[in-house]
């Protein structure tokens, strides 16, 4: 049988041997809304804990609108046209309109990449689009200090807005429990020191910043505390389906929305199973959430829960872009000269973490249950060194020879493929 992993803008074929009886945990099937733009003109005219936009937007002089990064598939093509209209139609120049790209410590997105990212001409011409800077002092205004010690900065850009809205999409995070929603504001449009206190060790030791957990999270808390410093927020929330169908799209204040969507999603993005695997085979996802090593990590980790200590993780991802960042690959050679153990000691003493480190700290999980096996043709030799995990070349070839492996050393052969890799969680029923 072939089954088929998401990598890069398609997928790559696997070939199973019945025999083996693959698992293959995939979402339950979501609905899609038919007729997007009318969902979403539905959304921002019945509103979760706020007034319809066009009612808010009369009262307002001028408007910042965040959206995700290049990272995120968010559907903006469908999303900014609509919300844009009705802030022209009730008011607001588009002189006054600004989109504010919220890259928290990624890099900016221009050219052809803003030109994908925004996928509207009229958009691109007709509103400023401008990219947040998280190094950039100038560009921040203090908000104050969280009960758990952040310093709290963010661009002043939006927090001067007279109408701040967010956009994103409600997926699984590995650490924030859900992307969307707040995470857009921080660490998105946060300054470097505020994201690297929150996204310190402690912080992302702590048992319950996992993937689908809000309850307890200490990353969740932080940037619901930050959230509250800034007044009246509004965020439209979008979730996708498998294929990357607008399923839910909502609007209203930013925190009651953000779980609304939330409590749509978790029952399709978290899929039960009864027993671990001792072969797990995962994507990160295809693209944009493969471009780089940085974020196939996400998909190396979010499984971490099922595979049996000792067994065999093999991710397949493009990493067109390369491993990442110059601070990420400092983190991954110290991963890579101290092991996982050693790493994590080094950086358990910091009240701040290093740009980036925080990835490799999340490595570590994977690394401390069972083996790890990367297929990235697109890697250079010197950063495949840096992944601090196995480098595989022929992927098919490698997991039937896991699978054999395996079924000597545990006396049977239990192997669950996850094709969509970190968007789908799976967890012990």
């Amino acid at each position: 049988m072939q089954i088929k992993l998401n990598y890069g803008r398609g997928s790559i074929p696997l070939n199973v041997h019945e025999s083996w009886n693959p698992e293959i945990i995939r979402k339950p099937l979501m609905p899609f809304e038919k007729n997007p733009k009318s969902a979403i003109t539905k959304a921002l005219n019945n509103p979760v804990n706020a007034l319809p936009l066009s009612e808010i937007a009369k009262h307002k002089k001028n408007a910042c609108i965040l959206i995700c990064d290049i990272t995120r598939p968010v559907p903006n093509h469908l999303l900014l046209p609509e919300i844009v209209a009705v802030l022209v139609e009730n008011g607001i120049p588009t002189k006054n309109i600004e989109i504010l790209i919220a890259t928290g410590l990624h890099r900016p997105n221009e050219g052809k990449e803003l030109e994908q990212l925004i996928g509207n001409k009229w958009i691109l011409n007709n509103i400023k689009i401008s990219n947040h800077f998280a190094k950039n002092e100038e560009d921040h205004v203090f908000m104050g200090v969280t009960t758990k010690g952040t310093t709290v900065k963010l661009d002043k850009r939006f927090v001067n807005a007279d109408l701040k809205i967010v956009t994103g999409l409600v997926e699984p995070h590995f650490m924030a429990g859900y992307s969307g929603g707040r995470k857009v504001i921080s660490p998105g449009v946060a300054h470097q020191d505020t994201i690297t206190t929150f996204h310190n060790h402690k912080f992302m030791s702590n048992p319950q910043a996992d993937s689908c957990i809000l309850k307890g999270n200490p990353l969740h808390e932080e940037q619901l505390e930050i959230v509250a410093m800034i007044g009246e927020v509004l965020s439209v929330n979008t979730v996708l389906d498998e294929h990357r169908n607008l399923s839910l799209v909502n609007y209203g204040e930013i925190i009651a929305s953000h779980l609304e969507a939330v409590d749509f999603a978790k029952d399709y993005l978290s899929v039960p199973v009864k027993r671990k695997f001792n072969t797990i085979v995962t994507s990160a996802a295809g693209y944009p959430l493969d471009a780089t090593y940085y974020q196939t990590v996400k998909g190396m980790v979010v499984p971490y829960q099922i595979l049996e200590p000792g067994g065999d993780l093999i991710i397949a991802s493009e990493c067109a872009e390369g491993l990442g960042s110059n601070e990420f690959k400092k983190a991954q050679k110290m991963l890579v000269g101290t092991g996982a153990e050693g790493f994590c000691a080094k950086i358990s003493a910091k009240s701040y973490a290093a740009v980036d480190e925080w990835q490799t700290q999340m490595q570590t999980k994977i690394m401390n249950v069972g083996n790890v096996h990367l297929y990235a043709p697109g890697l250079q030799r010197s950063d495949q060194k840096l992944t601090g995990v196995n480098i595989i070349r022929n992927l098919n070839e490698f997991i039937e020879s896991r699978v054999i492996k395996n079924l000597d050393l545990f006396g049977e052969s239990s192997l669950a493929i996850i094709p969509e890799g970190p968007y789908v969680v799976p967890t012990l029923n």
